[in-house]
């Protein structure tokens, strides 16, 4: 047996495969919940990280397709967060943050946008107008701030983007989701181009992931995108915050 396919691999396929379909049910990559289960089935996470982008921009691509296909797509409402966000994932890439104490500030702020959406299935909004100034210079802003995030952590960054949109009043949760997921390829492309030339990837590895993650990701994105009320959506990513919290913390 190929070391990919060893007893430790094949463990945790279910639940890479489980990760991928919750993830994209709400538009999301699932790199989180990728980097949480490999780092309690015991591998080593540093080797992994340009692999873990790779899967995470298969199924984010899936989800992007699927919520857009069906109609959820804002182009005007993503284009002010790529054009930022883009290239600080890759500057992000390149300067990795590290340190105990960004890692305990990230898991508190996704654990509280977690208590908001699965306790209060209908959080409070600011209904910031996207035709005014405060979104014409907060979109950008807020992009620069969570691409470098994304790209230094290595996720595409839609963890955080997706309840700032909610909260802010800028989309609702399907055009969240469709949103979040583009923000989520281009930014884990830009985070990948940067770490590729120290970082390469695991192919063993590779190769028996994307199969369970695409599997997922399109029974997960089928789903969000036209079969789960957007009151199960609340719940699933209020469920998805709260696992990305826990591993963050971790």
């Amino acid at each position: 047996m190929s070391a990919a396919l060893s007893p430790q691999v094949l463990a945790i396929l279910p639940f890479i495969f489980m990760g991928a379909l919750l993830y994209t049910s709400v538009g999301h990559g699932g790199a989180t919940v990728y980097l949480a289960i490999l780092t309690l089935a015991g591998f080593a996470i540093g080797p992994l990280v340009t692999t873990i982008l790779v899967i995470n921009i298969v199924a984010a691509g899936i989800a992007f397709f699927m919520f857009s296909h069906a109609g959820h797509l804002r182009w005007r409402l993503l284009l002010p967060f790529v054009l930022t966000s883009v290239p600080m994932a890759y500057v992000g890439g390149r300067v990795p943050m590290s340190g105990r104490a960004q890692s305990l500030v990230l898991g508190v702020s996704l654990f509280l946008a977690s208590i908001r959406f699965l306790f209060f299935q209908s959080p409070p909004r600011l209904k910031v107008p996207r035709s005014g100034a405060a979104f014409h210079i907060g979109a950008p802003l807020l992009g620069s701030l969570l691409g470098f995030l994304a790209g230094a952590t290595g996720i595409g960054g839609g963890i955080f983007l997706s309840p700032a949109l909610i909260v802010l009043g800028w989309a609702e949760v399907r055009e969240t989701s469709n949103v979040s997921s583009a923000f989520i390829v281009l930014n884990s492309m830009a985070g990948l181009a940067a770490r590729l030339p120290r970082t390469p990837l695991e192919t063993g590895l590779l190769w028996p992931l994307i199969v369970v993650v695409i599997t997922g990701a399109l029974l997960g994105s089928f789903a969000g995108a036209r079969r789960l009320p957007p009151r199960i959506l609340y719940g699933l990513l209020g469920t998805v915050l709260l696992v990305a919290s826990i591993k963050t913390m971790l």
